[in-house]
């Protein structure tokens, strides 16, 4: 398994709707999977999906098993989703993101949902979910869109970020690069996911890429696809 870096807001890729995932690629997702836990268990999320991490496919994991409320939880993969009805009932809550470090805001969604998704097997599922489990699915499968819970604060909650916002894109941030810099979290911003792309550097790209396996010749084409 291996940490990838975490993609900041600004990068082009956040705002992508992400491709479905067909049953020939589930071989090859399989390690990915796997490093998208770690990646988001290091990052000391409940929520990740495959966009945060440069990856425009429509597949996320989830582990709230870190909520006392759900400890005895086990962690899941949902791969093309569909959200095939929502509960009237709505409720809002403080929402936060590991692509915009150090941002939360209150975010008012339906209470329940009921989602059809496969599973890391490719078995298709049918579930309802409810809560706080419904909310941090339905943020992730908004990731899927190119939407950012930013964009469903409202009017008021959100003036006031553009500097903050700003700051996040362009690496200026000063939390982030300390929180990074403390524990050990790694982030990448969209500019220079752009730059090493762009100028072939591949040894600067594998060795930002992940801790503890570099990105192979085909993984390094694919994130051309995506930033190109």
């Amino acid at each position: 398994m291996a940490i990838h870096p975490i993609v900041l807001y600004g990068s082009p890729v956040l705002r992508k709707k992400a491709k479905p995932v067909t049953a020939d690629n589930m071989s090859t997702l399989i390690p990915l999977i796997e490093d998208m836990y770690e990646t988001m268990h290091n990052a000391h999320g409940v929520g990740l999906a495959a966009p945060q991490i440069g990856k425009s496919i429509r597949m996320f994991v989830i582990d709230v098993s870190p909520i006392e409320e759900y400890k005895h939880s086990v962690p899941f993969v949902v791969i093309n989703p569909h959200i095939l009805a929502v509960s009237n009932d709505q409720n809002s809550y403080e929402e936060g993101c590991l692509s915009i470090p150090f941002l939360k805001g209150d975010v008012m969604r339906p209470t329940n949902i009921k989602l059809k998704f496969r599973d890391e097997k490719f078995v298709s599922k049918t579930l309802v979910f409810n809560d706080f489990l419904a909310r941090v699915i339905q943020h992730e499968f908004d990731h899927l869109n190119g939407v950012l819970f930013i964009d469903k604060m409202s009017k008021t909650s959100k003036a006031g970020l553009s500097e903050k916002l700003q700051a996040i894109q362009n690496g200026s941030d000063r939390n982030v690069s300390d929180y990074a810099r403390i524990s050990g979290i790694e982030y990448l911003k969209s500019e220079d996911f752009l730059t090493m792309l762009n100028n072939n550097k591949t040894s600067e790209f594998k060795k930002i890429h992940t801790k503890d396996r570099p990105l192979s010749e085909k993984e390094i084409i694919e994130w051309k696809k995506i930033f190109g």
